[in-house]
C-alpha cells in the first residue's frame, strides 16, 4: 500500500522530531507547572492519576482491559496516554506499558489474515476504525525498529479493510460511509468517523489513501446534516448539527460534536454545516447525563479546542467541571446510561483524551 512498502522516511523523521520537540515543553508533573494556574494543575493531576489506572488495569499479555474489546480498549487505551506524550521509548512504567500495549495489539492473532481487528474481540467495525487510526498515529514512534515494522504492517491491512469496506454497494445516501460490519449495506455517522480518522491520519503519515475516499466521506458527512443543505452548502434550517444516520433528523450531542471534529480534520473547519453545528453546541455543552456522555464529551473536547480563542477557553473549562468531580478515588471513571455496558477502561480512556487537549501530542488533533 505504501512505495517500497514502506512510510517516506522523511515524513517519519519530521513527525518523531515534532513530537519530541512538543515533549521537551511538556510539564512532566504538577509540581512544574504554573503555581498560579490551580485548575491546570488540578486538570493535569486528574489525568495523571487516570493514566495510573490504565496501567493498573494492564493484563500479563499486555492488554489493558477489563476483558471486553481487548484489541480496541487496548488501542483507546494506547491513544490516552499518547495524548499527554507518553511513547513506547519513555524509560519506566509507563513507556513499558505502552510498548507492551502496542505490541499485544500488532500481534497477528488480533486481527484475520485480511487485517480485520473487529472480529476476533467482538468489537466490530467501531474497534477496527479505534485500532486502526491509533497504529497510524503511533506510527514511526515504536519502541524499536521491529515494533516501527509491525505497526506498519497491522495498520496497512486496517486501512485496506476500510478502503475495501467503504466500496459495498450502498444506497445513495449511505454511500462514502461505513457501519459495524466490513460487508455493511448501510452506514451510520457513529462508526464512520473512526474510520474517516483513520484514514486522514494514515494519509498525513503517508499510506497510501487516496483523495477520492477522504471526499467521498465527506459527502457522506454532509449528507447526515440534520438540515438540508442549498447550493451553497448553507444549512436551510436555523439550527442544524449532525444526526446517526442521513434524514435522521434529531440533533444529538455526541453525533453532532462527532461530525464537527470529523469535518474539521478534513479542512472543513470554516464549511458552513461545521459552524452552525458549533453554534448548537455552545449552547448544548457537555453535561453529565447525557446520552452518550463520554463519547460525546471526547468529540466535543476536540472539536471545540479546534476552533480556537474563546470558545477552546470555554469548552476546556466547561469538560473539566463536568469531569473531575466525578473521577473515582483510584483514577478511573465510570460510565452510566447508555454507555453503562461499557468499561470503566472506554471512560477512563474518553476521559484522558477529552481533558488533555492542551497537550497537542496527537497529530489528528492539531489543526
Amino acid at each position: 500500500m505504501k512505495t517500497n512498502g514502506r512510510l517516506p522516511r522523511p515524513l517519519l523523521r519530521m513527525k518523531c522530531l515534532l513530537v519530541l520537540g512538543l515533549l521537551a515543553a511538556r510539564p512532566c508533573s504538577a509540581e512544574t507547572l504554573p503555581s498560579n494556574d490551580p485548575t491546570w494543575v488540578a486538570t493535569q493531576q486528574a489525568i495523571e492519576r487516570g493514566i495510573a489506572f490504565l496501567q493498573a488495569n494492564q493484563k500479563d499479555t499486555g492488554a489493558i482491559s477489563s476483558g471486553q474489546y481487548d484489541t480496541a480498549m487496548t488501542a483507546l487505551s494506547t491513544m490516552a496516554m499518547a495524548s499527554v506524550g507518553v511513547t513506547p521509548s519513555e524509560p519506566g512504567p509507563r513507556g513499558d506499558c505502552m510498548r507492551r500495549a502496542i505490541d499485544f495489539v500488532v500481534d497477528e492473532r488480533r486481527r484475520t489474515s485480511e487485517g480485520y481487528f473487529g472480529q476476533h474481540d467482538g468489537s466490530r467495525m467501531y474497534g477496527h476504525g479505534i485500532t486502526t487510526l491509533m497504529l497510524s498515529e503511533m506510527a514511526g514512534m515504536g519502541a524499536s525498529a521491529e515494533q516501527d515494522e509491525a505497526i506498519e504492517r497491522a495498520c496497512e491491512g486496517g486501512l485496506s479493510v476500510i478502503l475495501e469496506a467503504q466500496q459495498v454497494r450502498k444506497p445513495q445516501s449511505h454511500r462514502g460511509g461505513w457501519r459495524y460490519t466490513p460487508d455493511a449495506g448501510d452506514s451510520d455517522l457513529s462508526v464512520s468517523v473512526w474510520q474517516l480518522m483513520a484514514l486522514r491520519s494514515a494519509k498525513t503519515d503517508g499510506f497510501d489513501v487516496p483523495d477520492a475516499a477522504i471526499a467521498e466521506a465527506v459527502s457522506y458527512l454532509r449528507r447526515s446534516c440534520t438540515s438540508p443543505l442549498d447550493e451553497k452548502g448553507q444549512p436551510t434550517r436555523p439550527e442544524s448539527g449532525f444526526a446517526y444516520t442521513p434524514g435522521g433528523g434529531d440533533i444529538q450531542y455526541a453525533m453532532t460534536a462527532a461530525g464537527v471534529l470529523a469535518m474539521q480534520v478534513c479542512g472543513q473547519y470554516d464549511a458552513p454545516p461545521v459552524m452552525q453545528a458549533v453554534a448548537w453546541l455552545k449552547s448544548h455543552p457537555p453535561a453529565w447525563g447525557t446520552r452518550y456522555f463520554f463519547y460525546g464529551t471526547y468529540y466535543y473536547a476536540q472539536a471545540m479546542h479546534q476552533q480556537g480563542g474563546d470558545t477552546a477557553a470555554d469548552a476546556e473549562r466547561l469538560v473539566r467541571e463536568v469531569l473531575l468531580p466525578r473521577q473515582e478515588a483510584d483514577g478511573g471513571w465510570k460510565p452510566e446510561g447508555e454507555e453503562s455496558g461499557a468499561s470503566r477502561i472506554y471512560a477512563t480512556s474518553l476521559a484522558i483524551l477529552s481533558l488533555s487537549v492542551r497537550y497537542h501530542y496527537l497529530p489528528i488533533y492539531q489543526r
